[in-house]
């Protein structure tokens, strides 16, 4: 049971990237700007995040943990950025769909990649034929999606 309350919350979670997209779209075109639009939203999730961090209670990482913590790991909320500026000027000439297609096909091939290789140190999961069958799959989603 355990299993399919973790695949609805998986699937809740890309709902919620199609609809942020939209959102982030709406409010590219009200500010006219791509920039100040990706702005507004990462300062929504930081005020999200905030109201978690409250809500459980959680204390400061220690300066050890801070200061044991990789160069690469403290890169997400870059990545984050360059996502969500790039999601919200593509929107209008993609489209939801596609743009949503060409992004979980990046993820993917990417995940594939990553998982293969253990990187970042986590374990290594072998590219397999199913594996790459389903991102084929997934390409075709994408080529048969478009507009």
């Amino acid at each position: 049971m355990q299993g399919i309350f973790l695949y609805v919350l998986a699937l809740g979670a890309g709902v919620s990237v199609a609809i942020q997209q939209v959102l982030n779209g709406g409010l590219r075109a009200a500010l006219g700007s791509p920039a100040w639009a990706g702005f507004v939203s990462y300062v929504g999730g930081l005020l999200t995040m905030i109201v978690v961090l409250l809500a459980l209670g959680e204390n400061l990482p220690s300066w050890k943990a801070v200061a044991n913590t990789p160069l690469w790991a403290w890169s997400g909320g870059v990545l984050g950025g360059v996502f969500i500026l790039l999601m919200i000027l593509l929107l209008p000439s993609l489209g939801a769909a596609t743009l949503i297609a060409l992004v979980v096909a990046g993820q993917m091939a990417a995940a594939i990649a990553l998982d293969h290789f253990g990187a970042f140190g986590r374990a290594a999961h072998p590219v397999s034929i199913s594996r790459l069958a389903g991102a084929a799959f997934l390409i075709a989603g994408v080529i048969l999606i478009r507009d």
